[in-house]
């Protein structure tokens, strides 16, 4: 069978093997924002989806010191727990910080150490190789993948594998992307906002096509309250640093569309609050 035979497949049998089902996220308040679809007494109804979707490739962008990093660490930690395999790719710190943060975010979470029996790091913040050709990066997270029977990848971030190249970063992510589909895994790839973006765009250091490529893109955003509108507005005080969460897309299943509060726990653990307004959910 050659290449056009291959491309085309018929509707109704292409997804034959997949299921639509939720992977929590280990966030909460998140699992709740994304929505399935289900028919009871010839009415489709919607449901909470109970977190991502399972072989999804989610994109969480932002700013520095949005959360970008405790979300990865808490979903790699949800999936543990739950006796998962989890590759956790490193691109910006070394693996040794990666790993003193999520035995904090761990105890945070109320996590088993033995927990961490299920996740491999890739260090690629220490090793050039693996951070900079897409080959040896791939084949290293294969072999990581086969020491815990990984269903899951995180990297952290995807903006390091395109540094100072932003012109190939729509090819390197495109090819991120069809490694996680190929394995059937369940994706988060975090990315950094340039300081010029507009902080709740879904745009990313490389452009859009990054959020484009990938099936689902949360935005973090961050605000300091600077006036007295602001403070009320917000329920903050003046010089407080108000953080935002949002689902920008997500093509895989319906998804809450309004601009939600995000709280950074003193324990150092991400939770999604109330909505700003009363817009409507996505579906």
């Amino acid at each position: 069978m050659n290449a056009i035979e291959r491309a085309i497949v018929r509707a109704g049998q292409a997804g034959q093997e997949l299921r639509l089902e939720g992977v929590p996220t280990g966030v909460e308040g998140l699992d709740e924002l994304f929505f399935q679809v289900e028919f009871h007494d010839g009415q489709p109804k919607t449901l909470p989806l109970g977190g991502f979707p399972r072989g999804a490739a989610v994109h969480v962008t932002g700013i520095s010191d949005t959360g970008k990093s405790l979300l990865a660490e808490q979903f790699c930690l949800a999936q543990a727990a739950r006796g998962e395999g989890v590759v956790f790719v490193t691109v910006e710190s070394p693996a040794a910080f990666v790993d003193m943060a999520l035995q904090q975010r761990r105890l945070a979470m109320g996590v088993r150490r033995d927990a961490l029996d299920h996740v491999v790091l890739v260090d690629a913040a220490m090793h050039d190789a693996v951070r900079e050709d897409l080959p040896t990066f791939f084949a290293t997270v294969k072999k990581a993948m086969e020491e815990v029977g990984a269903r899951h990848l995180v990297v952290d971030s995807l903006t390091g594998l395109y540094e100072a190249r932003e012109m190939q970063a729509r090819a390197i992510v495109r090819r991120v992307f069809q490694f996680v589909k190929e394995h059937r895994l369940t994706a988060v790839l975090t990315s950094q906002k340039r300081s010029g973006h507009e902080e709740l765009s879904a745009e990313a250091a490389g452009g859009f096509a990054v959020s484009h490529i990938l099936d689902v893109t949360l935005v973090l955003a961050k605000r300091t309250v600077l006036s007295a509108a602001q403070a009320r507005m917000w329920n903050a005080t003046l010089g407080e640093i108000v953080r935002f969460l949002r689902i920008d897309g997500s093509r895989l299943c319906g998804h809450d569309t309004r601009t939600h509060f995000l709280e950074i726990s003193r324990e150092g653990l991400l939770k999604v609050g109330p909505p700003l307004g009363t817009g409507g959910e996505g579906q």
